[in-house]
């Protein structure tokens, strides 16, 4: 790992595997400025993608893996569609832009392929910069085309548009296949194809039977990948679901302590549903104050019952009997879920010393009768 422009830059194995296979594969001069320009090019794109997350208010960080390199990004404010659309082309852009102005400084045309093909370095860096970043455009997943597209479809269809993306992204991908199978110009695109179709088909596998991000995870963690982990949480809680459920985490508990320790500060948020979650993976973890504080952030910028319960119960593990009624009245007063607040009164052992309270009874009363 290394610091580049203040984004943490994590260099995986994969990554420099890949580099030597491209290497050994063409075997020339070719070969070593193809690996180089592809390694610097790659770090270019997800740096266009960090830097502008940052502009729109985002912590982010880079990871170069095998095949892929990826920039995740944790928002400190909320982000639009079209500001996670600007975010997704800014890759492709500045790779483009880039390796262009590099081929012309090298006097070569990147449209005229006379030009270019005079030398194995400016064919490399053709290859490795145009090329590949014209590729990223396309609108298929995973690919930031698609993810920009995807914004676009989920303003018409929100909760439809990624099962939507990836039917079309599969079927676009299997035509390709197709096509290169009976055509020698495009059997070089055999690995890349591959590397869609394998990760698409795992995309559409998890939208058909949806799995608690929690528990993808652990299970993530449990295998020695917690890059993968910290990612699904980091994407989690930082990107609104309508379709999240906020259900029990059956994980132990020193297995969420190690989840949590993943997180990055300042710490992920943009989905109510995965803060309310981990505001309570903080409270059975018995780190009260630190839920308190996320909660309650989690209420100023959506008020609602759940959050505001989640801080009533961390004040009251901390004997803060007088915060803690306050934010049950809030919780009340927001009225999103009046049952699971009488469940929180009833069944949270942080408040068992507060049941008997006149006031907490006055607002379990009212939770009776709405």
């Amino acid at each position: 790992m290394f610091n580049l422009l203040g984004f943490k830059v994590h260099v995986q194995p994969g990554f420099v595997m890949f580099m030597l296979l491209i290497i050994v594969i063409y075997g020339s001069e070719f070969g070593l400025w193809l690996a180089g320009a592809i390694a610097v090019f790659t770090l270019i794109h997800e740096l266009g993608h960090a830097v502008s997350a940052r502009r729109h208010g985002a912590h982010a960080e880079i990871s170069l893996g095998f095949l892929a390199g990826y920039a995740s990004y944790v928002p400190t404010r909320p982000i639009s569609r079209a500001g996670h659309a600007v975010i997704s082309f800014a890759g492709p852009g500045v790779h483009i832009a880039t390796s262009v102005a590099v081929l012309l400084v090298l006097g070569a045309n990147p449209l005229d392929q006379n030009s270019f093909n005079d030398s194995a370095a400016t064919f490399a860096i053709w290859w490795a910069g145009p090329a590949i970043g014209m590729l990223n455009l396309i609108p298929i997943l995973p690919l930031d085309g698609g993810n920009i597209m995807l914004q676009g479809l989920d303003r018409l269809l929100p909760g439809r548009a990624q099962r939507l993306m990836l039917l079309f992204s599969i079927t676009l991908t299997g035509s390709a296949a197709v096509l290169m199978f009976f055509s020698d110009q495009f059997r070089g695109f055999a690995i890349f194809i591959a590397f869609l179709m394998v990760t698409q088909l795992q995309m559409l596998g998890s939208s058909k039977e949806p799995v608690s991000p929690w528990t993808a995870a652990h299970s993530a963690l449990e295998a020695g990948k917690p890059t993968k982990a910290r990612r699904l949480l980091i994407a989690a809680l930082s990107h609104t679901r309508p379709d999240a459920v906020a259900t029990p985490l059956s994980i132990p508990a020193s297995n969420l302590a190690s989840l949590v320790d993943l997180l990055p500060e300042p710490t992920p948020f943009g989905d109510p549903t995965n803060e309310y979650l981990l505001a309570n993976v903080l409270i059975s973890l018995g780190r009260f104050e630190d839920a308190a504080h996320y909660a309650a952030g989690s209420f100023k910028r959506n008020p609602n019952t759940l959050s505001a319960s989640a801080v009533a119960r961390a004040s009251g593990a901390l004997g803060d009997q007088g915060t803690a009624i306050g934010w049950l009245r809030a919780a009340a007063e927001a009225g999103t879920s009046p049952s699971g607040l009488a469940s929180v009164i009833d069944g949270s052992p942080e408040l068992i010393g507060l049941r008997q309270h006149p006031d907490v009874q006055a607002i379990r009363r009212t939770l009776a009768a709405a």
